[in-house]
């Protein structure tokens, strides 16, 4: 049988683009590695999503590298979460050495050590060796996603969704989470509840659960993440001054314990993005790929408004230029309605050694197109640095599934020193902008001195003598005149570009769009 014959070389004539495209490695086909038919994914193609999966240690970390260094060459910028701390090595060269030459040879590649231009973040204020600190404010975050991050059901996600509409309407930010608190409060005071009382009304119960998960939130640490100056993700947008797309590396490993913390601030990330950016239809290269590590977190727990917002973010910031890739165990991690969204499937091993694991294994094997290969037999045989990829081809149709041996990483596979990575983030154009947290005067502040002020009153009046007190000219305004008509509603409404009295509108996340500079 020609080798034109073989079975493998109409898998490989389906790789076989015109156009710019991303190497990932050689065809394997019977336990052999053919170098001549490299796997590729089309670079237009990138905005279509996709789906990084396999066990710990099978290597989707270096894919999400091999990946992102070839966006980069393509001047495509890139965002990654570093979940382990294990990505900064994107930055540096990578090592040569046996093992990188015997990869290269063997799929056919031309290796050559090479660093990246890379900006490095963490989530709120973890100093220089943290990264750039990436903070929202709490209207920006909005009700849906910060209902997930405080773990509240749905009953109490519907009475915070009540209490942002109210803010919205008189027009007011709040900016961090002593402000969210101070206005809960007032709404559940004897003054503040007749201003829900056209819309409903918020619980005192339920205000009390919202409020402990405020503080629960502060005392892990949280409160840091919540705050001016405020993040703003176009930053993510930018390349270098040689052309290449810059890597956004957001440090994830001081909050790993806080999952559905950090997942809830990528996925606000990737909304804020949705909500800022124009139609721009199908390009020649992505304007951004956004790869979404440790994916099930995002999804464990999540309310029905929630789902339906990612299934949604999902499949319209496509037409942004934005391709986003979900990394997990499993592709029944994510959400059919998410994962019928992501073109792009790049699956790594995946062992079966329990009735699950042999479950979760068929259910793999069944979102794949009919395959040349025994899917079970090579899914639980790929090596590390090996994986089962289809693609969708330049027209949009899939390819056909190819088993395939990827290419090495030129950068480094593992981390930089620490003290390299504080040098790089202190020497960043962005970290004077983004290091010192701006405290301003908040709700809580003001809303405590208008009641310290009317306690004071109320004292005075106290004391006078019965039928002693002179007519007055005008009355004194009431504490809910003057919370809701000046002091603490003004003091709420100082970001710049938000006027009293304006609704502030929301994307389809419920997150605020961006107040522009």
């Amino acid at each position: 049988m020609s080798a034109t014959e073989q079975p493998w070389a109409e898998i490989a004539a389906g790789y076989a683009f015109d156009g710019a495209a991303l190497d990932l490695g050689a065809l394997l086909w019977d336990g052999a590695c053919h170098p001549d038919a490299q796997v590729r994914i089309p670079l237009p193609m990138l905005n279509r999503h996709g789906l990084v999966a396999g066990a710990t240690g099978t290597g989707k970390t270096k894919t999400l590298q091999l990946i992102a260094e070839q966006l980069s060459d393509h001047g495509v910028p890139v965002f990654l979460a570093d979940i382990k701390g294990d990505v900064s090595g994107i930055s540096a060269p990578g090592r040569d050495g046996e093992k990188v030459r015997e990869r290269a040879g063997q799929v056919g590649q031309d290796w050559s050590a090479s660093g990246f231009p890379c900006e490095f973040y963490g989530l709120g204020g973890g100093g220089a060796g943290g990264g750039i600190p990436v903070r929202a404010t709490v209207t920006a975050f909005g009700p849906v996603l910060l209902s997930k991050v405080l773990r509240l059901n749905q009953t109490q996600e519907q009475s915070l969704g009540l209490i942002f509409h109210y803010a919205d309407g008189k027009g007011l930010e709040l900016v961090d989470l002593k402000d969210l608190r101070a206005v809960v409060a007032f709404l559940v005071s004897d003054l503040g509840k007749p201003e829900l009382k056209g819309i409903g009304g918020l619980s005192t119960a339920t205000a009390g659960v919202i409020l402990r998960a405020i503080t629960a939130l502060e005392q892990q640490g949280a409160g840091g993440f919540f705050g001016e100056p405020e993040f703003d993700t176009s930053e993510f947008l930018r390349t270098a001054a040689d052309g290449r797309g810059v890597v956004s590396v957001l440090e994830l490993p001081a909050v790993q314990d806080r999952p559905q913390l950090f997942s809830t601030f990528l996925m606000w990330l990737l909304a804020d993005l949705y909500g800022d950016l124009p139609e721009v239809g199908d390009l020649d290269r992505p304007k951004l790929v956004f790869f979404f590590d440790e994916a099930h977190l995002l999804f464990n727990g999540a309310s029905k408004a929630f789902l339906e917002s990612v299934t949604q973010t999902v499949r319209l910031i496509r037409s942004k230029g934005v391709g986003v890739f979900f990394v997990t165990q499993t592709p029944k991690d994510v959400p059919a309605d998410v994962l019928a969204q992501l073109g792009n499937r790049v699956q790594h091993a995946l062992r079966a050694f329990t009735p699950d694991d042999a479950k979760a294994l068929k259910a793999t094997v069944r979102t794949f197109p009919n395959s040349a290969y025994d899917l079970e037999e090579v899914l639980t045989g790929l090596g590390t640095g090996e994986a089962v990829v289809t693609v969708l081809g330049e027209e949009g149709a899939p390819t056909p599934v190819a088993a395939t041996r990827l290419r090495a990483p030129r950068s480094l596979m593992g981390p930089i020193p620490a003290e390299d990575l504080a040098a790089a983030v202190k020497g960043s154009p962005l970290y004077g902008r983004y290091a010192e947290a701006v405290d301003r005067e908040s709700a809580y502040e003001k809303l405590t001195a208008e009641q310290q002020a009317a306690e004071a009153a109320a004292e005075r009046a106290a004391s006078e003598k019965e039928g002693a007190r002179a007519p007055r000219e005008k009355e004194e305004p009431s504490l809910v005149e003057q919370v809701v008509g000046s002091g603490l509603f003004t003091s709420l409404a100082r970001s710049v570009g938000t006027q009293l009295g304006r609704e502030i509108s929301r994307s389809i996340f419920g997150t605020a769009r961006r107040r522009r500079r």
